[in-house]
């Protein structure tokens, strides 16, 4: 089996919250620290973090112990840069990365394992999860769209990839899981809290 990267992308400036998302607490840990652990919990080799605004420190509260950690200068110019800069990165083994966000921190390992498991059967281009809500993050990209993911630019992700590419996008089907949210607000934050308080008592599918 070809080795499949993690990325985790963590860079961003967390302007509507006024404060590092990526450090907020969350059950005794900061966010980012919950990424971290899962996807410690898979089979990504590397794994990668990429830090941009506050990552000192980010680096002093989250443990990143044997993640290759990289700050991108220029994180403010959106996304794109730390997708371009976490390629160039990658060893020339690695056959495809699955990127996360850093503030997603209820990912479960066993999605992320699915897509890995997905693509070394197939060896599709591009595996998506699709909750009950829809699809969602994380997202793998086979080496064969590196060259695409290059060529991005601004705030945005694999979402060109996966609009230009659409019917050659293999789903995994998870919908007994929630779809990850976003961590833009202190809304979202407070339904965060939520969410990870259910998951800790084990009913988050209620």
């Amino acid at each position: 089996m070809g080795r499949v990267a993690g990325v985790i992308l963590a860079a961003g400036a967390s302007r509507r919250l006024g404060r590092p998302k990526q450090l907020l607490p969350l059950g005794g840990q900061p966010v980012l620290a919950h990424t971290v652990a899962a996807a410690r919990r898979t089979r990504l080799d590397p794994l990668l973090v990429i830090l941009g605004h506050a990552a000192d420190e980010i680096r002093r509260e989250v443990d990143l112990t044997n993640l290759t950690v990289i700050q991108n200068p220029n994180y403010a110019e959106g996304l794109s840069t730390s997708v371009r800069l976490a390629l160039r990165h990658l060893p020339d083994e690695v056959e495809a990365v699955v990127f996360l966000l850093g503030d997603q921190p209820l990912i479960e390992p066993a999605i992320i394992e699915r897509l890995i498991a997905a693509f070394c059967e197939r060896r599709v281009p591009i595996v998506q999860p699709r909750y009950a809500e829809g699809r969602g993050n994380p997202v793998l990209i086979a080496r064969a769209l590196f060259p695409e993911l290059e060529r991005l630019t601004g705030d945005t992700g694999a979402r060109p990839l996966l609009e230009r590419y659409g019917d050659e996008v293999h789903l995994v089907d998870v919908r007994a899981h929630r779809r990850p949210a976003d961590l833009d607000t202190w809304e979202d934050y407070e339904r965060l809290q939520a969410e990870f308080e259910r998951a800790s008592r084990g009913d988050i599918g209620q």
